[in-house]
């Protein structure tokens, strides 16, 4: 029995093995509905309360950029990043105007501004879980596809980071999308003679087109094309493309890339790539990690942000069963009997290291691309455990009592519901998720405070501002930007809107103004101010996400004013080497 649960594991699960060991195959239609059901579920823990937190600052930027699209049509707008994002978001927030318009919709169930901007990013982050099961089954077989595409539905992880208006869910899906073509197109060549396969390259080529025009990462091409390249020299290979049809290729995915983000034209366009990746346009100098802060420029290499930052991520922000399959699952990519498609993985993981982990700047939203590799993994692991755990049970049960089986299931389903309760105790602020290794909700801001608040807290401080506030006040933050759009929402154009780490404009404060010290804006620029302003008074009042304090306001009065003014006075000016875009009140922080 031991021998037939090998072959099992070997082939991947795969319905053939099923029948011969007298075990049932998942129908299409189950299967579908197994599906329809993740990506239900999943949109809906997405979508739950969507504008319940503010803009952070990068979503702003994204915001401002579909403005001047619509007044100006497609411009250079926020050109460092590509435009297949920003038109769709350009769409929502379009159809959620027209929605607000119409007294009988708009009037009773508004849509806000920050729910249109971050509604693309869910919707693609849904149907994610469908093209890694895809992925998933094509390489190991449909169990650990169904596996890993219910873990990347209910983990609060995946669901937080597709919640923020960002690029880096887009990049995940069409990623995923081109390896459902190209793994396609192999098992065609390799097991349908009588069929063309090119037509899954062609698909390919165009996904990652769109891969490209949602974000500037075309080093993820390399994961593909280092599988396939791997076993060329095999004489048993069939999957060849030659020098004609990788032409066409790279044909379709260039005018995919052009189709989809037309502004690469613009010469606008290009000065922006230029100052992004001359790092002129990130604003702050440091990253908070662990209560530390560190250098956060991407060429500080390992003197920036430490090497084991994702690795931590991955500890401290799945939940724990999660992690426990991963590790399990890890070593068993060094199996041959896993089979050949354990390199994809492989792949996947070592490349993203190598662009990421070195790198001096780190953001946890980058982790968005590797996460489904990951809960690949995992559910590896949740297999093989419930493999061994079965067999080791089985001389306990009647001898044709198909004991491994319900064991698997039963395992794979108490994993799967641990994400799910850990995404449900998580709403809506899914990105504090904390799991018991890295202390709970009590220890939830601790580990990436930047990451997990991301100015949530900011649209409440200036609201609340704003009812204190008197004519012409200041208020200070890391947040200019954000602080000025909320001011307008808020009806208050006249506050005025500084930099925390500008000593000029904090020696120009006055009694009554504000200072905002919100969690994960700490910054060596601002770090000895912060301290001085803790040290003279307490806060005029408090913001939580849930339970979790993001946000300290104080109120500017004779002690503390002095404290921060002559605090401001011994340091140095605010450094100009951050490039103002013309139109732009500040520098953005991407």
């Amino acid at each position: 029995m031991a021998a037939k649960l090998d072959a099992i594991i070997t082939a991947g699960l795969k319905p053939d093995f099923f029948a011969e060991f007298g075990l049932v195959s998942i129908s299409r239609t189950v299967l579908v509905a197994a599906l329809s059901l993740l990506v239900l579920v999943g949109f809906g823990l997405r979508a739950s309360h969507l504008g319940a937190e503010g803009l952070s600052e990068d979503e702003l930027n994204k915001l401002q950029a579909v403005a001047d699209y619509r007044e100006h049509g497609f411009t250079s707008a926020n050109g460092e990043h590509p435009l297949l994002m920003k038109a769709l978001q350009t769409g929502s927030i379009v159809v959620a105007d027209k929605w607000n318009s119409i007294p009988s919709l708009g009037g009773r169930r508004p849509v806000s501004t920050e729910s249109a901007l971050r509604f693309p990013g869910i919707v693609l982050g849904a149907l994610t879980a469908v093209l890694i099961y895809l992925v998933a089954a094509e390489l190991f077989g449909a169990e650990v596809g169904l596996i890993a595409a219910a873990l990347w539905a209910f983990d609060p992880t995946a669901i937080g980071l597709n919640r923020v208006a960002k690029e880096d869910t887009f990049l995940t899906f069409f990623f995923l999308l081109a390896n459902v073509f190209w793994l396609r197109g192999q098992r065609v060549a390799e097991s349908r003679p009588d069929r063309r396969p090119e037509k899954y390259y062609w698909a390919t080529a165009a996904a990652f087109g769109a891969m490209i025009a949602s974000k500037y990462v075309p080093q993820m091409i390399g994961v593909s094309f280092s599988y396939y390249w791997m076993f060329q020299r095999i004489p048993e290979t069939r999957w060849r493309l030659g020098k004609k049809r990788l032409l066409i290729c790279v044909i379709f995915m260039g005018a995919t890339f052009l189709a989809l983000n037309p502004t690469i034209l613009l010469p606008a366009t290009w000065k922006q790539m230029g100052l992004f990746a001359g790092q002129k346009l990130v604003g702050h100098d440091g990253y908070e990690f662990m209560g530390q802060l560190y250098s956060h420029r991407m060429t500080d290499w390992l003197r920036g942000t430490p090497w084991y930052f994702y690795e931590v991520f991955m500890a401290v922000k799945l939940p724990l069963l999660t992690v426990l399959g991963f590790l399990v699952g890890l070593p068993l990519l060094f199996r041959r009997k896993l089979g050949d498609g354990r390199y994809l993985i492989i792949l996947w993981l070592f490349i993203f290291t190598m662009m990421f982990s070195f790198a001096g700047g780190k953001f946890a939203r980058y982790f968005t691309v590797v996460l489904p590799a990951i809960l690949i993994t995992a559910a590896i692991g949740i297999q093989f455990a419930g493999n061994w755990i079965g067999r080791k049970l089985t001389p306990w049960f009647y001898h044709h009592f198909p004991t491994t089986l319900y064991v698997r299931s039963a395992l794979a389903l108490m994993v799967v519901l641990g994400s799910l309760v850990a995404a449900g105790g998580s709403i809506p602020h899914f990105r504090l998720y904390t799991n018991v290794l890295g202390g709970g909700a009590g220890n939830a801001g601790f580990w990436f405070p930047h990451d997990e608040f991301y100015d949530a807290s900011m649209r409440d401080a200036i609201f609340a501002i704003g009812k204190r506030a008197q004519p012409g006040a200041r208020v200070a933050s890391e947040s200019q930007t954000l602080c000025s759009h909320y001011a307008q929402r808020a009806g208050r154009p006249d506050l005025v809107c500084v930099f925390l780490s500008d000593p000029g404009a904090l020696q120009q404060l006055r009694e009554g103004d504000f200072v905002i010290e919100a969690r994960g804006r700490r910054y060596f620029s601002n770090d000895l101010v912060l301290t001085t302003l803790q040290q003279s008074g307490e806060p005029a009042f408090r913001l939580s996400l849930g339970e979790t304090p993001s946000a300290s306001v104080y109120v500017m009065d004779k002690k503390s004013l002095e404290a921060v003014v002559e605090t401001a006075r011994r340091l140095p000016p605010l450094a100009k080497s951050v490039h103002l875009i013309p139109g732009r009140e500040v520098p953005q922080s991407e």
